[in-house]
């Protein structure tokens, strides 16, 4: 050990043991070098100067008393490597120990003990560490004391009582880390390095060298992301299930607004009701206030009109006295006038009577006087008749030429009527026939049109029932060139019931999707189809695809003949007729070619039936059997089901029987277009017959008029001479006739002016007599004016208070009615809104009454109307409504935490990708530096490693690692660093480099690796150590201890290095007893002595 010794010379570190009396064998430590005995505990000592160049946390002093193997020690550790050399069990890892313990350390992280109690030393109650470290503010002394029969611990800052979370806080400040194996590995602890995983050694990696935010950042990564995958999946159940709830929600929606709907008609109709006693109450309280009002007008109008009478009757009464007098006058004058009057008129009488004379005397001259002008003109008009009449008889020709002529035309006219009796014989006929053809017409139309109702129903049942499927027949058409082959409307308007008793059957066969089903012959026209129909129109239809090759025709596997025994007298495709397309549909899908129909005989021997004819499908009179055969014990189970009344296909439609008529329509409206030509030229023939008939006629006509004018124009002569004769006998003396009468007017004359004058007097005398009259009854008439106008102003004023006063009466019965009314309305409108007597209307009611209607007619219209929609909503369970509203608070109340969640996500990701950058890319930098370092090491050693960051996920945070893959041999590969993969060796070289590159990068103050050496063999041992002494003693590097049993000879050393020995045994000088400076001069006299020797 002499080299050692040598190289630490200079060192001033110091390890000390004492010994109890009672022990003599017990071993006490001893040191190359002592310090004077302990005195009292001293002061805090003073920062460190630059030339003893500790890093911030670095171990300056460490005091163990009562401590395992220790009762006093102190230990003075360099500021760079410290190799703690000793026999085993002399108290090296004591001091590793102190400090893990000292620092605040679990008992756990050495693997020794559990209880802190169990590192003081045997029979002694209590024990202390304290530890100095370096601080440029000034040095940090912690000191922990021990009681063992607590379990306990007191806590010491310079001095100064603290607790343990405090000394904690001052620790992790100075980034000391006693539990991290990277920069503090025990010697029970060495083994544990190479069992951490990859995810263990980044962690200890980052505590140990990394910044202070970087595990800092790993952890809040690791959390970010835990949280991150929970609201993922949060996140993803919530819309899931958020989704599940609407689909639900959406099945309801329409019952949940059909009832919401009711809801708010009914709510409507309440509040209507419980607005039309208001209405009812205000339109009475204001007629009764109309009513007062009148009432009180109508009173003062009866006095006014009272007041207004007496002055009126007073006036009456005068105006009746001067009335009576002027009466009385006018009668005296009337009497008078009558008098006179008499005598004018019989004077008047006479002088007509002479006038009328004179009249009748003229009249009588010129009547006698027209009657000879008139004879005159006669015998004029006579003559001149006689000359024409004789003057046409001698231009009159012979006519006994013109008979011959007559002969020929009345042949040719009879010729002409037998043609036209024949052709209007054949008019008739053809008549006949149109009649005959109309009528056929009319018969066939009308069979058409029945056939075209009975179709309408079916479609009318379509429409009623699927109108989509209607919609979509009426779209096909419309549209049939757009498909290339042929498709067929719906399989329950194509099919045709040769029975309708038997249609039941059929739809008891058929699926109700299947029945309105449209039936192709092409893939392609039905996808032409379908994208119109549900993609464009988004109508809900169904289609099937008939089969390549028809099954319409394909014979049942047993003849009927067989099954006829039984009861059976059809198979299902016998019983209707349908399109080649659509049959071989069923037939391919329904087998309805292998179905029978049965009657109640096979119901009777149902059983007989299934056990001998084995077939799968029948039906009876009214029951369907179905027969399975069990796949297991071959045994015959049989279900049956009574039939359904028959929906669709009892209307039937012989569609082939309408095709004939259609044919026959068209073969009659030919005839009937041939019938009518034929008409036309018959007509055509017989106009021409007629007018040749006409023609004939007239010629004969104007023949047999020459023939037969001679004779009368002679007949007419010799009349006309005789009323000649007759006229001149009768002649009349005018000129005698005029004088006579002229003489008698003048007599008449004379006595008709002394007449004349005699009335003149009477007349002045009369009108006298009326002027005075006249005067008179002005003057009365002006009085009885008045009086009757005073009278009609009383009358009216007495009508007018009789009806004002009725009007009173009646108007105040009617505010008594109406007030009585107004109080029942108002006691019905309380009741109806549950108000009580002095209790206003709530504000909630107020509110709803405006915006309702304001009159009853309207209140009552709305009303009605509103419980006409009301009714329509029938079927609407509350409870699905509940369940609505349940799921729809659950809905937004999912919404909005899904909303929430998924805002904390993004803010998540936010944060892990912030996070991420200032984490990840330092990280790798690290790495990579120390994987530099780590691969330098091992490549000086001829042997490979490397380090690098793994992850099998880049999103896994808490699955990132340092992965250390080693090589010792060249014809080896690369081998991750595992407990069981390499040798003890090989494990503690790997550790021991990974440390080493991790010291000139630590950020930590210090470092302690205890017996890591023991496994490793010489030359590996050797380099590992040079490795050790060149990283460690470098410059700015923080301190190391390095604890070993043993040392190789010939190891290099470094000035920077401190030696620390550790003696133990019975020959030990006592503490109190050591002198450093007394050791120190005797040993530069050996060295100065030992040349001469």
């Amino acid at each position: 050990m002499a080299t050692p010794g040598r190289k630490t010379s200079t060192s001033s570190s110091l390890a000390s043991k004492r010994a109890l009396p009672r022990e003599p064998s017990s071993e006490v430590p001893s040191k190359r070098k002592s310090s004077a005995p302990p005195a009292p505990p001293p002061p805090p000592p003073l920062p460190l100067q630059s030339s003893r160049p500790f890093v911030e946390g670095s171990i300056v002093r460490i005091v163990m008393e009562n401590f395992l193997t220790y009762d006093i020690c102190e230990v003075s550790p360099g500021p760079h490597l410290n190799m703690i050399i000793g026999a085993n069990g002399t108290g090296k890892s004591s001091i590793v120990c102190a400090i893990c313990l000292g620092l605040a350390g679990k008992p756990a992280f050495m693997g020794r003990a559990d209880k802190v109690g169990f590192f003081v030393k045997r029979g002694c109650s209590k024990g202390m560490v304290e530890i100095e470290l370096f601080r440029t503010s000034g040095n940090l002394i912690i000191t922990r004391e021990i009681d063992v029969a607590k379990n306990q611990s007191s806590w010491f800052i310079n001095k100064k009582s603290t607790t343990q979370k405090v000394v904690e806080e001052q620790v992790a400040a100075l980034n000391i880390q006693v539990g991290n194996l990277c920069q503090f590995l025990p010697q029970d602890k060495v083994g544990e390095f190479a069992k951490l995983s990859k995810i263990e050694l980044l962690e200890a990696t980052e505590k140990s060298i990394g910044p202070p935010e970087m595990h800092r950042y790993h952890c809040e990564l690791k959390n970010f992301r835990e949280k991150e995958k929970q609201l993922e999946t949060s996140c993803k159940e919530k819309t899931e299930y958020l989704e599940k709830m609407i689909q639900r929600n959406e099945r309801y929606k329409q019952d949940v607004e059909r009832f919401y709907e009711r809801k708010r008609h009914l709510d409507l109709i309440e509040m209507l009701e419980a607005k039309r006693p208001w209405v009812e109450y205000e339109n009475v309280r204001q007629e009764y206030e109309e009513v007062k009002l009148a009432r009180d007008r109508v009173k003062e109008e009866v006095r006014k009109l009272k007041e207004g009478q007496i002055p009126m009757t007073r006036r009456i009464e005068e105006i009746e006295r001067q009335r009576h007098i002027l009466e009385a006058r006018i009668k005296e004058k009337a009497t008078d006038i009558k008098e006179t009057s008499q005598k004018c008129k019989q004077k008047q009488d006479i002088i007509e009577r002479k006038d009328k004379q004179i009249e009748e005397l003229q009249q009588a001259l010129t009547v006698k006087q027209n009657e000879e002008h008139d004879r005159q003109r006669r015998i004029s008009n006579t003559r001149k008749m006689i000359e024409d009449l004789q003057n046409e008889l001698k231009t009159s020709e012979n006519c006994e030429n013109l008979q011959p002529q007559i002969d020929a035309i009345t042949n040719d006219l009879r010729r002409v009527q037998d043609e036209k009796a024949l052709c209007e014989g054949e008019v008739i006929d053809k008549r006949g026939e149109k009649e005959s053809l109309e009528k056929e017409r009319k018969s066939v139309g009308d069979n058409i049109v029945r056939f075209d109702s009975l179709m309408n129903q079916k479609e009318d049942k379509l429409r009623q029932r699927f109108r989509d499927t209607y919609d979509a027949v009426l779209w096909l058409r419309s549209n049939r060139d757009k498909f290339k082959q042929r498709v067929c409307e719906p399989i329950m308007l194509t099919i045709n019931m040769k029975d309708n008793k038997n249609a039941k059957y059929i739809e008891n066969h058929i699926s109700s999707n299947d029945l309105r089903a449209f039936v192709f012959e092409s893939q392609e026209d039905m996808e032409v189809f379908l994208k119109e129909i549900r993609d464009n129109k988004k109508l809900r239809v169904n289609a099937v695809i008939a089969p390549e090759s028809s099954y319409a025709d394909k014979a049942p596997s047993r003849s009927l003949n067989e099954l006829k025994q039984y009861g059976f007298f059809s198979y299902l495709r016998e019983l209707f007729d349908a399109p080649d397309p659509v049959m071989s549909f069923l037939c391919c899908h329904y087998h309805i070619h292998e179905v029978p129909v049965g009657t109640e005989r096979t119901r009777e021997r149902i059983e007989r039936v299934i056990k001998e004819t084995r077939l799968k499908q029948m039906y009876t009179a009214e029951e369907k059997y179905v027969v399975k055969t069990s796949f297991y014990s071959d045994k015959v189970i049989s279900s049956n089901t009574s039939l359904k009344v028959a929906q669709f296909l009892t209307v039937t439609v012989d569609l082939e029987q309408r095709r004939h008529l259609e044919e026959q329509l068209k073969e009659i409206n030919r005839k009937l277009q041939a019938v009518e030509a034929g008409l036309i030229a018959l007509c055509e023939r017989n106009r021409h017959l007629e007018h040749k008939d006409n023609e004939l006629r007239q010629k004969k006509k104007e023949l047999l008029e020459r023939k037969t004018k001679k004779r009368q124009l002679e007949q007419k002569i010799s009349s006309k001479l005789g009323s000649l004769k007759l006229m001149e006998q009768d002649t009349c003396n005018l000129e005698e006739e005029e004088r006579k009468a002229s003489t008698k007017i003048r007599e008449i004359n004379i006595q008709k002016a002394k007449l004349v004058t005699e009335l003149t007097n009477f007349v002045k005398i009369c009108t006298s007599l009326h002027i005075q009259k006249v005067d008179l009854i002005l003057q009365n008439t002006t009085v009885i004016s008045e009086k009757n106008k005073l009278e009609s102003d009383y009358m009216a004023a007495s009508s007018q208070l009789r009806v004002t006063e009725q009007h009173f009466i009646e108007l105040d019965e009617s505010r008594q009615r109406l007030l009585q009314k107004c109080k029942e309305l108002m006691k019905r409108a309380r009741q109806v809104c549950n108000l009580g007597a002095e209790q206003t209307v709530p504000q909630e009611y107020q509110t709803a009454f405006q915006d309702l209607p304001n009159t009853l007619d309207e209140i009552d219209a709305l009303l009605t109307e509103e419980r006409s929609r009301a009714s329509c909503f029938t079927g609407l369970n509350p409870t699905v409504v509940e369940e609505y509203t349940k799921r729809e608070e659950e809905i937004e109340q999912l919404t909005e935490e899904l909303k929430i969640k998924k805002v904390e996500l993004d803010k998540y990701r936010e944060n892990i990708s912030q996070v991420k950058e200032r984490w990840l890319n330092p990280l790798k930098e690290l790495v990579e530096k120390i994987n530099e370092k780590f691969s330098n090491f091992f490549s000086s050693m001829q042997c490979a490693g490397e380090v690098d960051l793994h992850t099998e996920n880049e999103e896994d945070y808490d699955k990132y690692g340092i992965r250390i893959r080693v090589k010792f041999r060249s014809s080896t590969q690369l081998h991750e660093l595992t407990p069981h993969h390499q040798s003890g060796g090989e494990r503690s070289v790997s550790t021991m480099l990974y440390l080493m590159a991790l010291q000139e990068l630590n950020r930590c103050p210090f470092r302690v690796v205890d017996e890591i050496n023991q496994g490793m063999d010489p030359i590996n041992e050797r380099r590992v150590f040079e490795m050790v002494v060149n990283t460690a003693c470098k410059e700015n590097t923080s301190q190391y201890f390095f604890i070993t049993p043993k040392l190789l000879q010939n190891l290099p050393y470094s000035e920077k290095m401190t030696v620390l020995f550790v003696y133990n045994g019975p020959h030990m000088l006592e503490p109190n007893r050591w002198n450093l400076k007394a050791f120190q001069r005797r040993r530069r006299r050996i060295t100065f002595t030992q040349p001469s020797q």
